[in-house]
């Protein structure tokens, strides 16, 4: 199974973000031309891009799909996006203008029929799955409503719709801390679908953790952005 190290583009404001925990009052990094870095990891040998729209995530409302437009329009990788997607024409629309692959993380929890929907007229491959982890239970609407669910229990359910699954840890998201291996070892063996791990991301031992332990991908963002992490010698990793 090949192994992806995917840089992260956050956008919030028609910027590039990185914030802590997913609180928008704690940002550590702003740059103000969201496309030029995605075309700069796409140059760096970068072979998939995670876009997420914070505004959309948060608020339920995106703000920024003119430049999701422009960043699909000026890449040549796949890129997965996430974000206030809330319903089924929104998900339809976004695979039509060029994502390659759309996160649902608040629709699928509060309705996977709409899953099915996508599926049979796009394929499994195009859908992920998030599952946001705090203090090890799944939370949904920009990480601050807790299911009271673990988020292993949640994977056994939707593997035959999702052919992937993004797994953030939101204790650590941002904190460049160093990750929790051992929760993402059980969300890794409760299902044969991939999954994409992301939150603490600080070291290439993490990274390698992470492929060790099964992962199909891991997202990196602050540590790369903070120059913790140089992105040739994670992309070594990614090709071992």
């Amino acid at each position: 199974m090949s192994f992806f190290v995917i840089p992260a583009v956050d956008l919030k404001g028609g910027k590039c973000v990185r914030l802590v925990q997913g609180d928008p009052r704690h940002q550590t990094v702003e740059l103000d031309n969201p496309v030029e870095v995605a075309v700069g990891w796409e140059r760096l040998g970068a072979r998939r891009l995670h876009l997420i729209d914070l505004d959309g995530a948060l608020q339920g409302v995106r703000k920024n799909e003119a430049i999701v437009r422009e960043i699909v329009s000026a890449l040549e990788i796949p890129v997965q996006f996430g974000g206030g997607i809330r319903s089924f024409e929104d998900a339809c629309r976004l695979l039509d203008l060029g994502v390659e692959k759309i996160i649902l993380g608040t629709v699928a929890m509060e309705d996977p029929a709409l899953l099915d929907g996508l599926g049979e007229k796009y394929g499994r491959d195009r859908l992920i799955v998030a599952l946001d982890s705090k203090g090890g239970r799944v939370v949904t609407k920009g990480w601050v409503e807790e299911t009271g669910e673990r988020p292993a229990d949640v994977a056994k359910r939707f593997e035959d719709i999702a052919s992937e699954y993004l797994f953030t840890n939101v204790d650590v998201e941002g904190m460049i801390s160093g990750i929790n291996l051992d929760i993402i070892k059980e969300v890794v063996g409760a299902t044969t679908s991939g999954i994409i791990a992301s939150g603490g991301i600080s070291t290439l031992g993490d990274i390698q953790a992470v492929k060790d332990a099964g992962a199909s991908a891991v997202v990196i963002g602050t540590a790369l952005y903070k120059g913790m992490i140089d992105f040739k010698e994670a992309l070594e990793i990614e090709e071992k």
